[in-house]
Order: C-alpha cells, then structure tokens, then sequence
C-alpha cells in the first residue's frame, strides 16, 4: 500500500504544495521506556511460535518480528468484529500501531515480506495464513489486549456497537451492564447486518442468566439467518435450545428453527417448530406468537396442506386474540378462503382485498409482503406487482437482504398469472441468484420452477428438463408440494406445445386427483385448462369433465380474471371432442375471445386463437382459420413463446398460408432467447461457468445450447460466435 493512499485514509494528507515531495512520516519517536498495559501485553507475542491451529501449523511465510506479529493480531482483531468488511480498516490500524509504540516501519516491513496485504480503505493479513488463523492462534491475554486498545481508539458516539464489541472482547468474565448496553446498540442498529447479529451474540456470553443468555443467542441467530449467515444461525440456534431456558427463550429458540428449515430444510419441520414457538410464547408476547402462527401457516403452504393452513390460523379468529390487525384479518382471510366452500372464498376474499387496500399507505415490510401475497390469492394482479415491488426496493434499501428472494418470487408469479413470462423469468434468475447467494435452498427450488413454467414457452425441452431435476432434488427432500407442481405442470404444457397431447395429459391427471400425488391446493385449479386441452387432443375427453366442472365453479368466483375465458375455452374443446354441432362449438370459442379480461394476458388469448384456428382447420374451413392463426402467431412471438408460435405456424402451413421468409443463415433471431443470452454472455468473454451462475441453470445446461448455438449459426469456435454477435448487435 502506498503511503499517500494510507495517508488519504487517515485524513492526513499531505498539503504541502510539491506533490512531488514524499508523504510525511509519522516523526520517529524517542528511545525509552515503551509503556502501557496494551504494550506489556502485546510483547507476549515476541514467544509466539507456530501452534496448531484447526490441525495445522501456523505456516509464517517468514519469521516475524514481535512487531509484525503484534501487527497481524491487531488487524485480526479489528476485522474479527467487523464481518460485514472485507478487511481491517487502515485508519484504525494504524491508529492501534502508533498507540501501541510500535516500531514506525512495522507495517511497510510486513508489506514488504508478504505478511500483510492493502488496499486504500483495508488491511488484509496475507496467505497463506488467514485472519481466523492468526486471530485463533494467538494468546488470550494478547487478544484481550489488542481489543481493549482498539476500543480505545474508536469513537464512542459513532462507533459505539464497534467500541462495545470490542470491549465485550476484552473480558472474559460476566457482566451483565456491558450486555444490556451492548445488546440494546446493536438492536438500535439502522440496518439489518452481520455486526449487529454478532452484537447479539457477544451480549449473549455476557449475561449469568440462562434464560437472558437463550434468548439472546435465539435472537442473535434470527439476525444472522436473515443476513445469510446460516452456519451462524444453526449453531447459535443449537445453543440456544440447548440451555435450560424459560418459555420465551425455548420459545424464540424453536422460532428461529422454524425460519432456518422453513428456507432451507423440511419445512414438515418448520411448520411443526413455529407451532410449538406460538404456544410458548403466547402468553408473554403476542405479536410474536402471531407472526410464529402466520410463520407455520407459510409452512403449511409450502406442504400444499391446506387442513395444516387452516389449523395454524385458527385461533387468529377468536376475537380476544391479540395481535397486529392486518396480520389477524390476513390470517382469517385466509383460512376462510381456504374452506373450499364458496360462502367461504367469497368472505375470506372480501377480508383479504380490506387487507390489500389497507396496505397500500403502509411502510412496514411484514404488511406489504402479507398484502402482495393476499392480492396473489384474489386475482388483484396489479395490486401484487405493486405491493411487492414497494416491498423489494425497501428490502434493497434497508434490508434484509436475504428477504429479495421470497419477494422476487412473489413478483415473478404476478407476473406469470398476468402473462408476462420475460418479466417472470428475469425475476426468477435474480430471486434464484440471491437464494443461492445467502444458502435458502427451498427458495432456489422455487425459482426455478417458475424458470421450468416460462421455459415451456420458448426453450427446448432439455432445458425444461433442467430446471424441473434442479427443482426435484430438493422439492422431494424438503417436501415443497408447490414448486413440484409448478414443474410438472411446466413439462405438461411442454408436452403440448410440440404436439404430445397424450404425455401432457398423462403427467396433469394426477395433480388432480386426490392423494399423495394431487397438485398444491393453491395451483390445482390453474392447471386445470391445461389438463382439458390434453385430454381433448388427446381423444380421450372423458376424465377432463369432472375437473372441468369444478373449475366452473371456480371460475364464477371472479378469483382469477382469465378463468371465465379458459372455461369457454375448455368446454368449446370438449364440445369438438364430443362431435357436437360446429355452432356450439364455435360458440364457445367465440365466448372466450371475448371473455378474455382488457388489458388481458397475451399468451391465454394466443392459446384460444390456436385452439380456435386449428379447430377451423379441421372443419375444412382454412380461409376463416388463416386470420385466427397469424394473430396467434404474432401474440405468442411478443410474448417470447417461440415453441407455441412454432405451433402456429405449422398450423398455417397446413392450411396452405405460404410460409414465413426464412432468417438468412447465421441470423441470432434464429436462437431461443435462452440461447441468445448464452450467445451474448460468450461475446463478452464469460465462461460455461460463470454464465452457468449468471443464468441460474447447470453447465451442462449451458454446454447442451451452446452446442446447438454454434449449429444454429454455422460457426466453430466461441471467437467466431463473438464476432457473429458483435456485428450483428453492431
């Protein structure tokens, strides 16, 4: 590191008006006594030798002097609480440095010999030991003593959680003053981060009181699960509940197991662990035993276990229950709507568009989420994307930011129920990114069964394929019943789209029966048109009309704007089927065209446009079927639908429209919109890998289009691809 950089970063730059002139030095200082407790204590590392440290030897790159290996524990302990930094701040360390007295070269001379590396804001110790080796192999007294000297340094009135950090470091006795101050700072903290959880954490071996002590750890481990830090949060959670503590603390304790399973373990268990929190703690904090019932419900959900949802909430109903009022009205909005009764659905609707409305002035995150997830489940479709695109920027700003994925989530299904796959699927590979990025492995499922459902419209089916095993090797374990609907329902309408009416219905028709094997309660009627149109192809209408008698139903409920049109849809297909009058038939189809919502979902409209079109085509009337058919086309190819318009277009073909002019070879709009991100990804130099984690997919995903990339376009090599797409974007 440059002396005018560590200069900068002290705030004492050099203002002399030759800039050619060296950065002043800090003057020698005198030959004497080198005093203090904080020296004293430091001069025990001139004994310190290499020590096993986690089963190896401290490997020194070269013999320190007891200087340098002063200065190393000094930047291991200023970044020991800092974990949120890449490194030790600069300005810090050198202030220690010159408290300390040590030598003024110190830090050039470890530079020098490869012991410590910089740049213009931190202090790294250099490999090949490592921070937590050098910080772990040291004496106790000499940690104790470097934190005390840093504590010193900092400034109390604005870096006060940083100045009790380190304080709380000095000591290794009880003292429940230093805990109570310590802990309150890092709960005053304005953003959600890794220092106020070890705040927490740190306050937690503070206190002689076991009760204190769980409930800190508990709450401690919240934090780090809602930074990212599980392996924190697994560990602190396993303290916790190991502790003979009272019912807040067993109760907060299993709240945070809860949270830790339900994105990123079985969330059988989750649902169970908040159940048990919500009566712990229901008779010393309420809000938390709602949040803790609303908690085992979003379990439930994720189950597909309707009966699960509606006993979570039920005591939300009891009107001497206290508790936030939007989060007792969503509860009971909910459970009401999941009665699968109509008197029920139609109440349970009404509370919960009350909660949506209400939210629309709100600021709190909990309340937006609540509402964008109630405005999901009545079919306000705008009210979701803008609740939870409220939600997403406060996440974004404030944090946490581990709460990016659920909401994305959220986002890209208001965006697939509105028909708008490309938004769905940018927000899917964001929301499966930070889902892989802070380790919640249920969310990654989740997104990529939304990345399987836009797939079915535009990719072959490997990469359906891909998505839907990515999905499964967790949805399985984890028992996640809806992102294995969402997949199986992708791979149906894969199915459909290139002309396999039969395989679709064969993977639909047990989603919806009843078992084991059924859809996600939320999703079942959703794919039910789908199911209809297989089984309509397919030649065998029969098992299509009791879901379709159901989806009737539903569909009068006004919980769904495009349900009135698929019904007409669906019941104009089961009408050819059936070898009905072409007026009957044509009258369905001519319905649902006309039932299809203002503004309405493209891609459904395109589906009855086809499924009209076709129909014409086999009743001999190609002139009326040509129109239908071309606007198909033109809708599924705004829509990103490739393989759909692919359909279309096969359907033209057959009724003698001349065919579209072909691409001139080597043309990129020959690619998938898949392939074309892969194609552009490589123009910019990335490799398999890295565009594998920017695309959320596998890289054997990447090497199965990058291969029919390079035969789509005819070249050889990723260099000349790159030139391709460089003069075709040009």
């Amino acid at each position: 590191m440059r002396a005018t950089e560590r200069a900068a970063a002290t705030g004492r730059a050099d203002d002399e008006p030759d800039r050619r002139a060296p950065p002043r030095r800090p003057a020698p200082r005198r030959a004497g006594p080198r005093p203090t407790a904080q020296r004293a204590a430091l001069q025990r590392l001139g004994a310190w030798h290499p020590r096993p440290f986690a089963g190896h030897l401290l490997p020194w790159p070269v013999h320190p002097t007891p200087d340098a290996k002063a200065l190393l524990l000094l930047i291991a302990a200023a970044h020991h609480n800092d974990p949120d930094a890449p490194g030790a701040s600069v300005a810090l360390v050198l202030r220690a440095v010159h408290a300390a007295a040590l030598a003024p070269d110190t830090l050039e001379s470890a530079e020098r010999a490869g012991l410590v590396h910089a740049d213009a804001e931190h202090l790294f110790v250099g490999p090949p030991l490592s921070t937590a080796a050098v910080y772990g192999a040291a004496p106790l007294l000499a940690r104790q003593a470097a934190h005390r000297l840093l504590a010193a340094l900092l400034d109390t009135r604005h870096d006060r959680l940083a100045h009790l950090l380190h304080l709380a470091s000095a000591t290794s006795e009880p003292d429940p003053d230093l805990a109570r101050e310590l802990a309150a700072t890092a709960r005053a903290r304005a953003s959600v981060d890794a220092t106020r959880a070890v705040g927490l954490r740190r306050a937690a071996t503070l206190v002689p009181d076991i009760s204190t002590r769980a409930a800190l750890l508990a709450e401690a481990a919240e934090h780090a699960h809602l930074v990212g830090r599980a392996d924190w949060a697994r560990q602190w959670t396993s303290e916790a509940r190991a502790l003979p503590a009272d019912a807040v603390g067993r109760g907060t304790a299993a709240r945070v197991h809860g949270l830790i399973a339900l994105h990123d373990g079985p969330v059988a268990d989750a649902h169970q662990s908040f159940l048990l929190a919500a009566r712990l703690l229901a008779g010393n904090s309420h809000a938390l035993a709602v949040r803790c019932r609303l908690d085992a419900a979003e379990a439930a959900w994720a189950l597909g276990d309707a009966a699960a949802f509606r006993d979570a909430v039920e005591p939300l109903a009891d009107e001497s229950f206290p508790g936030p009022g939007d989060a007792i009205a969503y509860g009971i909005g909910m459970r009401a709507v999941l009665q699968a009764d109509v008197a029920g659905i139609i109440t349970g609707s009404a509370v919960l568009r009350d909660v949506v409305a209400r939210a629309e002035r709100a600021d709190d995150m909990d309340q937006l989420l609540r509402a964008g997830a109630a405005a999901l489940v009545v079919g306000d479709l705008a009210a979701a994307g803008r609740l939870n695109g409220r939600a997403l920027a406060m996440a974004r700003v404030s944090g946490p930011l581990t709460a990016v994925p659920r909401i994305l989530e959220h986002l890209a299904y208001a965006e697939l129920r509105s028909g708008r796959h490309m938004q769905a699927r940018a927000h899917a590979e964001e929301g499966a990114l930070a889902a892989r990025q802070t380790g919640r492995r249920n969310l990654i499922a989740h997104h990529h069964a939304i990345l399987a459902l836009v797939a079915s419209l535009d990719d072959d089916a490997t990469t359906v394929r891909g998505h839907a095993d990515t999905v499964e090797t967790v949805a399985g374990a984890h028992g996640l019943r809806q992102p294995s609907t969402l997949t199986s329902w992708a791979l149906a309408r894969a199915d459909l789209a290139r002309g396999r009416p039969h395989e679709a219905a064969s993977r639909l028709a047990p989603l919806l029966r009843t078992g084991s094997e059924q859809a996600h309660f939320a999703l079942r009627m959703l794919t039910v048109p789908c199911f209809v149109e297989a089984a309509a192809l397919s030649g065998a209408p029969e098992p299509a009309r009791l879901p379709l008698a159901e989806f009737a139903i539903w569909a009068e409920l006004a919980v769904d704007p495009e349900a009135p049109a698929q019904l007409a849809r669906c019941q104009a297909l089961l009408a050819a089927a059936d070898g009905r009058p072409s007026g009957e038939v044509e009258a369905g189809y001519a319905a649902a065209l006309a039932r299809h919502p203002q503004p309405d979902n493209g891609f459904e409209r395109a589906r009855t446009l086809l499924a009209y079109g076709r129909w014409l085509r086999r009743s001999r009337r190609p002139a009326q079927a040509r129109d239908l058919l071309r606007e198909a086309q033109v809708t599924f190819d705004r829509h990103g639908a490739r393989v759909w318009s692919a359909h279309a277009v096969a359907e033209l073909r057959a009724t003698g429209a001349p065919p579209a002019s072909a691409q001139p070879p080597g043309d990129l709009g020959e690619l998938t919109p898949q392939q074309l991100r892969i194609a552009r990804s490589v123009a910019d130099g990335a490799t398999n890998r890295e565009i594998a984690t920017r695309l959320s997919v596998s890289i054997r995903t990447v090497d199965h289009h990058l291969r029919n990339v390079f035969a789509t376009l005819g070249v050889r090599s990723r260099v000349e691809l790159a030139r391709l797409v460089d003069r075709a974007e040009a």
